[in-house]
């Protein structure tokens, strides 16, 4: 058990408060089909690959995020199902625990919508990560319907994102866009390039190499 503080962006740590070890595990449920899976990996497959040589930022899919004694283990909220942490080591953890990181809370959240979570992630998640965690930029996606949305933190409030030209919604804390490409979410640079997997790098490459009449499985 280790001494702690309370758990207020803004308030510091309270003393003399005891937290729990420093190495729970995370505590989600199943993840809702197949297709929400694939839009976590995909996201973090991307971010992680175009980042790659950056070691100051965590990012975690269906991930718990314990960040109030209060709210340890309660059912009306878990983590989120993608998110990322800026400023903070890169490594494994087994949860993201706010008063092991310094107090800090991620800095984009996006929720994957389905039936059954829909009114959550716009309701008590949206309040939560706006005035508990006062997580910047908030992003929700439906795989099914492809209803897509997202919140930047204003003067303490979620503000409505207005999309560009091509349907983009801006994350500005990760300095890329968010949109829709082939049925899921995907990054797209300040450009509108389509951030790709280390897999459709490899593919690009291998295409010029074919059109330099160099057959890529022999190197």
């Amino acid at each position: 058990m280790s001494l702690a503080k309370e758990l207020d962006p803004d308030q510091g740590i309270q003393e003399d408060v005891i937290l729990p070890p420093g190495d729970l595990y995370s505590d989600e449920p199943p993840l809702e089909t197949e297709l929400h899976l694939e839009q976590i990996m995909l996201l973090l497959k991307c971010l992680k690959w175009l980042w790659r040589d950056r070691t100051d930022f965590y990012a975690a899919g269906n991930l718990t995020i314990y960040y109030s004694l209060n709210k340890l283990k309660i059912e009306s909220f878990r983590g989120p199902d993608f998110f990322v942490v800026l400023d903070t080591e890169r490594k494994t953890r087994k949860s993201w625990i706010v008063w092991e990181e310094d107090g800090r809370y991620p800095n984009l959240i996006l929720e994957i919508l389905s039936e059954s979570t829909a009114n959550t992630d716009k309701d008590l998640k949206k309040k939560i990560y706006q005035d508990t965690f006062r997580t910047p930029d908030y992003f929700w996606f439906d795989p099914y319907t492809l209803e897509f949305a997202g919140f930047h933190l204003v003067d303490g409030q979620y503000q409505p994102l207005e999309p560009n030209t091509q349907g983009h919604l801006w994350s500005q804390q990760l300095g890329l866009y968010l949109g829709i490409h082939q049925g899921l979410l995907r990054f797209f640079t300040t450009t509108g390039k389509l951030v790709p997997t280390p897999e459709e790098t490899a593919e690009k490459l291998a295409a010029k190499l074919r059109e330099l009449n160099i057959d890529p499985d022999t190197i």
